[in-house]
Formats: C-alpha cells, structure tokens, sequence
C-alpha cells in the first residue's frame, strides 16, 4: 500500500521540486486539488486528513494554520517553513545530526533551513566531539542562488540583470540564526552574513577559524577537525568531506548547475596551521529544502533515504 502524500503549497517553488522528486514513484500516491480548490481551507483540511504525510510550502503563519486543521492522531507532518523549526515537539529533519531513526519515527518534522545546513553540517559534530567551543562567536558567511527567496526574489533577479550580488540580513536577527545556534550545540549565536548571486540554484556556506584564537584547539589542528567530520559523516551516501582546497585553488559556484541533493564538506587549513576555512557546498533547493523533505519523507515511509534524490 502507497503512502498518501499531500503537498500543501505545491505550486511555489520548493512545492514544485518536491513533486518532481516523487514523480513516477509507486511507494507514494499523491493527493492534489484543483486550481479552484487550493485555497479553500475546507478542501485543504479534507486533504490534509486524508493524508499520511503533508508537507508544507508554506509561509509560516499558513503553516501553523495548517498543523491546526490536522483532526486526527495519525497524519504526520513535515514542515519546510520556518515555523516549527526550534518548536517544542517537533524534529530537526537532518539525520545525520539529529539521528536516522529519530527522523524516521517522528510525527512531526521541521525541514531544516539552506544555510543552516551548511552551517550545522560543519560545525554540530565538532562542538559534540569537543573540538571548537560551544560559546564561540562564530562568523557565517555564505551565499546562494536567488531561488530561496521565493518568486518574489527570483521575479526580481530575472527582471533586473544588472543585480551583482545582494547582501541583506543588515539588520542582524535573520530567522535561521535560533536553529543554527541550537542545533549546532551553541550557547552564543553566530554572526549570520547571507548574500544572493544572479544563479538560480546552489549554495556556498562558510564559517572561517583562528584556529591559535580559539580556546582549547590551537595551531595545527585542521587535520583533527577533518578526522572528527570524516567520522561522523562515514559511509553516509549524502554528506561527503574533504580535507584540504581544491586543486584549481578555487571553489565555484556555476549558474548552469542543475538539481543536486548532495552536501559537500570541506576543511581547508593553512599551511601554518593557525587558521582554517571550513565549507559546506550544496543546492539550496536540493538538501537545502526539496531533496532534505523527501529524504525525511523516505525514512519516515520505511524506505532507503537516498531513494529519489539526485546524488
């Protein structure tokens, strides 16, 4: 018997991608509404009931609505919004930090944000295993395509061709700065610094280290924080890491690049040990949100996490 899976928002952006990634798959059946019904909140609760997982595309306000209209004990959830992310009773959907089978037995799931995923993939399994601080002012900076900012931002670098790069979080308080600092183990918030490149798609989070600056680490040792990463990320067939830059000496973000649900890590350190670059490349609509809601949705359905996705 198929899972019944209701996409409510299933016409913005991430809504779209998450349907092309269960397109054709037989372990899932999909209930959908009419262009008329979409909006009614009647039809929409009728759906959500029927279903056994809804995900939400939602802004955050239509999302907790939508937990509202769930009438039963059985429908179970999974949240792209940012409504539920840090909320009492819901589950991280990242896996490899928070645990497979913790996902995979949830009722309630919160999507994981795009940049938080660079940031906690680099930085959770560090501060767990006591190799960077928990009370550490760290600095992100990271920059992704204009996708994630819904049609809105994309609408916007489409008709302006002449937008370089957009900076913007100006006024600190961006909303994934609680779930970055909670779920990568910190008592201090990080200093967020998010930009926007005319690409459509993809991601490049970074979080630089003096490594002689920071308490209980110091010089040399890039290699023992590549050797914890490598460790806590072995055998997983979606996170990957590296130590060391590449061999052009260049990371690039290309705007040709197509769906990925893949997260790449990175360690770089200087050849004078004092300092070190750690990087997380990804598609901010692949693990960065569509690809990480159907890697939930497999393991809660009992089925390999990997199964459509695009590696």
């Amino acid at each position: 018997m198929s899972t019944r899976v209701f996409i409510d928002g299933a016409v913005g952006t991430t809504g779209l991608e998450i349907a092309e990634r269960l397109a054709g798959r037989g372990e899932f059946s999909l209930i959908t509404l009419e262009e008329a019904r979409r909006k009614d909140d009647g039809a929409r609760a009728e759906a959500i009931n029927a279903a056994d997982v809804v995900i939400l595309c939602l802004p955050d306000a239509a999302a907790r609505a939508a937990v509202a209209m769930i009438a039963n004990d059985t429908t179970r959830v999974i949240d792209a919004s940012t409504a539920h992310r840090v909320a009492p009773g819901w589950t991280y959907g990242f896996p490899e930090v928070i645990g497979h089978e913790t996902v995979a037995n949830a009722r309630f799931v919160a999507n994981p944000g795009c940049y938080p995923t660079g940031f906690i993939a680099l930085v959770a399994p560090l501060v767990r295993a006591g190799l960077l601080p928990a009370d550490w002012p760290y600095v992100v900076h990271a920059v992704s395509g204009y996708s994630g900012g819904g049609k809105a931002l994309i609408a916007r670098f489409e008709d302006d061709t002449d937008i370089a790069w957009r900076g913007y979080g100006l006024a600190f308080g961006h909303k994934h700065v609680p779930e970055m600092k909670a779920y990568a183990g910190l008592s201090v918030a990080p200093l967020f610094s998010p930009a926007v490149v005319p690409a459509l798609r993809g991601m490049v989070v970074e979080v630089p280290l003096s490594l002689e600056a920071l308490p209980g680490v110091g010089i040399g040792k890039g290699e023992a924080l590549y050797d914890a990463l490598a460790a806590s990320y072995a055998g997983s067939p979606i996170v990957s890491v590296s130590l060391g830059a590449p061999a052009e000496g260049e990371i690039l973000m290309r705007r040709s690049t197509g769906s990925w649900d893949g997260l790449a890590l990175s360690v770089i350190p200087s050849a004078d040990g004092t300092q070190a670059r750690l990087v997380a490349r990804l598609d901010n609509l692949g693990k960065g949100a569509s690809g990480a809601a159907v890697q939930s949705l497999n393991l809660m359905a009992g089925l390999p996490e990997t199964a459509g996705l695009s590696l």
